[in-house]
């Protein structure tokens, strides 16, 4: 591609080490949409002819074709003369058009193919990674449903704190999937717009009509400064970032989950589809998915580390070591999250009784002080001292006779014991976002709602779809 300037070859192990197409094959269809996006600026410029330009686009097409197999990928991969995937494409259409195979790199530069080719695979990744968030989101829901008004004990710093529904835990991880899908819809309306056009780092050399590839690839606008587009990173960045988010969720949950599955909570059965055994112990049951969640979390962190490391040093415009590939694995791991959170089976009476020990109506308690008028600061230190001496005593807080919770204050009546029901507890809650019964119904049909917009937003396979 670049010969005409050197007399001495490629060393030849620096000629394999520094090719690309053992990373970049994975940008086969992006390259084929970008290809024929830009035959047809060419052919409104004059440079080619309607033929020329209908051939080029047949070609491209059965390029695509006949490498879309895993059979096919491997042989793009392993190609032994092609430097990276333009120079593959470019071989592939000489085999096929001969000297017409070389018209098409007319009026561009390897630097904006490999800026356009990024910008949409990273934006079909996103949709991929919204899909997977969906799925998993549809899971959790579904167990929300199932568990109707079951009931757990909720925990704050790893210490029992309040009744909640297992419906109100399981949609705080929905929420947290639904932020996650907002950041990677910004991070993909940002960096839609299309850098073909900006040729090497200073323009197109040919007046080209650069609107043409945007419609074909489905981008909003061209790029606005050919320096900046064929040096930009900061989207394939920003998704990364936006993707320690997905993996810090996934990571939480997974930590819980293995948590709740110990003999110690025992609030949870791990599916043996996604479990592994022990080598010495018949008896074990191992919560391999779920640890091996955590760690591919950390890889997912490590790669945004890795980006911005490399982007913080780099001049403009384009240099070789700008950063490419980074994560595939999300949209499959999420995936299997899906299932496996379909597949968990809930202790439910387990985990009532966990909600029903160890005090977890105290701020019910206070509650029923304040509505007897009693400041929260007082009423917090009487059922203080009634959980101590209750403590002592070995019993839960309704389990008091009146005249022992008396000693604490005059306001204590016989309708204390209706106000810290296990039932009374969940519905003192009652404001949007608690854990009220009818709140957290309200917040499944909301949630549901959301999510079935989300399992609307654009198919990867859109992304292409006018090419």
């Amino acid at each position: 591609m670049w010969a005409g300037r050197f007399r001495e070859p490629l060393d030849a192990e620096f000629e394999a080490w520094q090719r690309s197409i053992v990373f970049d094959w994975q940008l086969l269809d992006e390259e084929i949409a970008a290809s024929k996006a830009h035959a047809s600026a060419l052919c409104a410029a004059g440079i080619l002819t309607e033929s020329e330009t209908t051939e080029l686009r047949k070609a491209l097409d059965a390029i695509a074709a006949e490498y879309s197999s895993d059979a096919g990928k491997a042989l793009v991969r392993d190609d032994p003369a092609a430097e990276d995937i333009h120079h593959f494409v470019e071989l592939r259409l000489q085999e096929r058009l001969g000297p017409l195979g070389l018209k098409l790199h007319t009026g561009r530069s390897r630097n904006e193919q490999i800026a356009t080719d990024l910008r949409l695979y990273v934006k079909a990744q996103i949709e991929h990674v919204i899909e997977g968030l969906a799925e998993w989101a549809g899971a959790l829901t579904d167990q929300a449903r199932k568990a109707g008004d079951a009931v757990m004990p909720s925990y704050t710093h790893l210490q029992r704190a309040e009744p909640v529904l297992i419906a109100h835990w399981l949609l705080a991880y929905v929420e947290m999937i639904l932020r996650d899908a907002d950041r990677l819809r910004d991070c993909s309306a940002r960096l839609n717009y299309c850098p073909l056009g900006s040729g090497a780092v200073a323009g197109a050399t040919l007046t080209l009509d650069r609107t043409i590839a945007v419609r074909e690839l489905g981008f909003t606008a061209p790029t606005a400064n050919s320096i900046d587009a064929t040096s930009d990173r900061d989207f394939l960045l920003e998704y990364l970032q936006s993707l320690t988010f997905v993996g810090l969720h996934l990571s939480r949950f997974a930590e819980e989950i293995t948590l709740f599955a110990t003999a110690e909570y025992g609030f949870v059965a791990l599916p043996e589809a996604f479990s592994t055994g022990s080598s010495a112990m018949p008896q074990k049951k191992n919560p391999d998915f779920t640890e091996l969640i955590r760690a591919k979390a950390g890889r997912i962190q490590a790669a945004a580390q890795a980006v911005a490391m490399q982007l913080k040093g780099l001049p403009l415009a384009y240099n070789k070591d700008m950063p490419a590939f980074a994560v595939s694995f999300v949209p499959q791991m999420l995936g299997l999250v899906a299932r496996f959170t379909a597949s968990l089976q809930f202790h439910h009476q387990r985990m009532r009784d966990a909600a029903q020990s160890g005090y977890l109506n105290a701020m019910a308690a206070a509650t029923y002080l304040v509505h007897k008028g009693v400041p929260f600061r007082t009423a917090h230190e009487k059922i203080g001292n009634a959980v101590r001496f209750a403590i002592e005593r070995g019993v839960e807080l309704g389990e008091l006779p009146l005249a022992d919770l008396r000693q604490f204050g005059d306001e204590f009546g016989e309708d204390f014991y209706a106000a810290v029901t296990l039932d009374a507890t969940l519905d003192c809650h009652d404001v949007i976002g608690g854990t009220a019964r009818l709140r957290v119904r309200e917040a499944l049909e909301s949630a549901s709602e959301k999510i079935a917009a989300l399992r609307g937003y654009p198919t990867a396979e859109a992304a292409h779809a006018g090419a």
